[in-house]
């Protein structure tokens, strides 16, 4: 009867400390699963959704990032500044914990999203109808981050770092996308003709033929405009498209960047193998934003989903690699510690021979 018992408690304890653990990932799985489930076409890049390549997929990367990092701090988030369920700490943790949902339903149901819209468009915003999107990246942002804070103090905002600044960095983006849309932000406009350029490059190698000029206008900013076509294919039309950044894949670099730094800050990775690893990563994720500009084309000039292509499955190709990247960088490292061990091993082994074939030889 003892030893049920004991088995009991170490169950209950077991679960709650489970529960500490994985918390903040179910406070916001089912704001998620309830906005896929009524806009599924945020999620998959859908042409009728109005935020175009916004969207609500990064909440799928941002889930992941929570999990690893979940994983990473396994140990220290059993620790938790709330200790007895019934505590006034455990109640407020439940209320904000409950208000992600809350604010989804209001949002989008309750007409706060309109509210916002009219806002927006009161301060001449272009892209007033998107403003809500950026906001509920914002409002998701700061409840993740007091929901961490009401748990674990700033030890849990620098455990959950990475997933603190990445629901940030996507409403910043999405917000400077809405207030100066296409070619008119210029900072991050600066990169795209070179990129628009290596792509270009890229469709001549593959057999296409290319033309690229730059358009400015008021309404529209600076942007690189690509021209291509098969020349072996004389009856088909050419495909023209006008480049700004988000279709350049600069938002991918600006998330590698964010991910990745906050990554290997957190790694015990020697500071030359930091910056190395940063370098090919983003040298990497750079490329991989050519082929994404390359790939459009083929698949417009090949009569394919060409607008789901640009909102969905192109920023797939980056956010894979950022996905992947990290635990390729984890993965490179035991290896390299299991071929350094062996070394040394195998070194130990050698010198004591060597030494006594030295000790033969002079005897």
């Amino acid at each position: 009867m003892i030893k049920e018992l004991k088995l009991n408690i170490g169950s209950m304890r077991d679960c709650t400390s489970f529960v500490r653990r994985t918390w903040p990932v179910f406070a916001f799985i089912i704001p998620i699963v309830l906005l896929y489930a009524s806009y599924p076409g945020s999620f998959e890049g859908d042409t009728t959704w109005i935020g175009s390549w916004q969207g609500r997929f990064f909440y799928i990367f941002f889930l992941w990032l929570l999990v690893l990092e979940t994983t990473l701090s396994w140990e220290t988030l059993g620790k938790s500044k709330i200790n007895k369920i019934g505590s006034i700490k455990a109640v407020i943790l439940v209320a904000v914990s409950l208000l992600p949902t809350i604010y989804a339903v209001v949002a989008n149901f309750l007409g706060a999203n309109a509210v916002i819209v009219n806002l927006a468009a009161q301060q001449g915003i272009p892209g007033a109808d998107r403003m809500p999107l950026a906001a509920e990246y914002f409002v998701f942002a700061v409840l993740f981050n007091v929901i961490i804070l009401l748990m674990h103090g700033k030890q849990g905002i620098k455990n959950f770092s990475i997933s603190a600044f990445f629901l940030v960095i996507i409403g910043l983006m999405y917000m400077v996308d809405d207030i100066y849309p296409y070619g008119r932000f210029t900072p991050f406009q600066l990169i795209v003709p070179t990129t628009t350029n290596l792509a270009a490059q890229t469709l001549n190698l593959m057999g296409y033929s290319t033309i690229m000029k730059q358009i400015t206008s008021l309404f529209w900013g600076s942007m690189p405009e690509l021209t291509a076509w098969d020349p072996r294919m004389p009856s088909q039309t050419y495909t023209s498209f006008s480049i700004a950044w988000p279709c350049a894949g600069v938002e991918s670099l600006i998330i590698y960047t964010v991910t990745i730094l906050l990554f290997l800050k957190r790694s015990s990775i020697p500071g030359w193998s930091k910056i190395v690893y940063f370098v090919i990563g983003a040298v990497v994720t750079y490329f991989i934003n050519v082929l994404r500009i390359v790939s459009i084309f083929v698949v417009a000039m090949n009569d394919g989903n060409w607008m789901q292509f640009h909102n969905i499955y192109g920023p797939l190709y980056s956010i894979s690699w950022i996905i992947s990247y990290p635990l390729i960088i984890v993965g490179s490292q035991l290896l390299w510690g299991r071929i350094r061990t062996r070394r040394e091993r195998t070194k130990n082994r050698v010198e004591p021979l060597l030494s006594q074939r030295s000790l033969d030889s002079l005897g």
